[in-house]
C-alpha cells in the first residue's frame, strides 16, 4: 500500500529541524504511517495536558473526518493529512470562531507562496483553487480550553483518484513543489505566525480579515446555502459581521449565517 515510488514519505527528521525551535510555536512533531484520525490522536494528547503546539500527521488515515461527520480518505501519501493543537487561552472565547477563519487563510497563503498556484478561502473551511477543492479545514473545541485543527490538503492526488470531480491537488494544478515535507513546513510557518499576531491582538478580527477578504472565493457572488433543515437560501455572500459569520443578502434582507447553520454552500451563478 506504501510503494508508491513517486509518493515518498514524510521526512519527520526534516520537519522537526524546520519547525521546533526555541520560541517556536510548535513544540513537537509525530508522523505516523497510519491512524484511524490525527484529530482523535491529537485530542488524546490533549486530554492527558500536552501542552499547545503538538503537530501529529499521517501518511494515511482510515477514518478521516470533516466537516459534520464527512468523510476525507485520499490514498496513502498523496495529501499532507495534519493535526494541531492550540490553546488560545487568553483569547475571549467569543472571538474564538475567527480562528476557523485564521487556519484556511495560513493555509491558501503558504501555499499561494511555496506552490506558486492562485488559492483562496471559500467560507467556512475550505482552500479552492479556481472552484476546485484543494484543502478542507476541521475545528474541534476541546477541554483545556483548547482547539484542535485538523488540516487536508490534496498533494499529488491524481485525476482518477478523486473523490468528486470538483477536487484537485498541487499535482494537478501544476503546482511549483509537490514535496510534502516543503508544503507542510511553510504551511505550518505561516499559520504560526497568523496565530502569534491573532493572539497578541487578544483575537481581534481585524487581523484576519482585511487578507482573509483579499482572498475569498465567496465574498460578492451569489451563493446557495442548504440548511441543517433542508431549507435552502439564495442571497449574495457580502461579507462577514463581527462575529466571523457570512453575511448573505437576501431578498428579505441580510441573513448572519454561522458555520454550524450551513450545511452545503455552492456558488449559484
Amino acid at each position: 500500500m506504501f510503494g508508491d515510488l513517486e509518493r515518498p514519505p514524510l521526512d519527520e527528521k526534516f520537519l522537526r529541524g524546520r519547525l521546533v525551535r526555541p520560541g517556536s510555536l510548535w513544540t513537537q512533531v509525530d508522523v505516523l504511517t497510519e491512524t484511524p484520525s490525527t484529530n482523535a490522536v491529537v485530542a488524546a494528547a490533549a486530554a492527558s495536558g500536552a501542552p499547545e503546539g503538538l503537530v501529529v500527521t499521517a501518511e494515511y488515515q482510515s477514518s478521516g473526518r470533516g466537516r459534520l461527520g464527512r468523510t476525507w480518505t485520499t490514498p496513502p501519501r498523496s495529501a499532507l493529512l495534519t493535526s494541531v493543537l492550540l490553546r488560545p487561552a487568553t483569547v475571549p472565547a467569543v472571538r474564538w470562531p475567527w480562528l476557523g477563519l485564521l487556519v484556511p487563510l495560513a493555509v491558501a497563503s503558504a501555499v499561494r507562496r511555496v506552490a506558486e498556484i492562485p488559492a483562496q478561502v471559500k467560507w467556512p473551511n475550505d482552500v479552492l483553487v479556481e472552484d476546485r477543492k484543494l484543502a478542507g479545514i476541521l475545528l474541534e473545541r476541546v477541554d483545556g480550553p483548547a482547539v484542535i485543527v485538523g488540516m487536508g490538503l490534496n498533494v499529488t492526488l491524481r485525476a482518477d483518484e478523486r473523490p468528486h470531480a470538483a477536487a484537485t491537488s498541487l499535482a494537478l494544478e501544476g503546482a511549483a513543489t509537490t514535496d510534502r515535507a516543503t508544503v507542510l513546513a511553510a504551511t505550518l510557518r505561516e499559520l504560526a505566525t497568523r496565530y502569534q499576531e491573532w493572539v497578541d491582538a487578544d483575537g481581534d478580527p481585524a487581523v484576519v480579515l482585511p487578507d482573509y477578504q483579499e482572498l475569498s472565493a465567496t465574498f460578492g457572488r451569489r451563493v446557495r446555502v442548504e440548511l441543517p433543515d433542508g431549507r435552502f437560501l439564495e442571497g449574495t455572500a457580502s461579507g462577514l459581521d463581527t462575529d466571523g459569520r457570512l453575511v448573505l443578502d437576501t431578498a428579505d434582507g441580510p441573513r448572519p449565517l454561522a458555520a454550524g447553520d450551513v450545511t452545503h454552500l455552492r456558488v449559484s451563478e
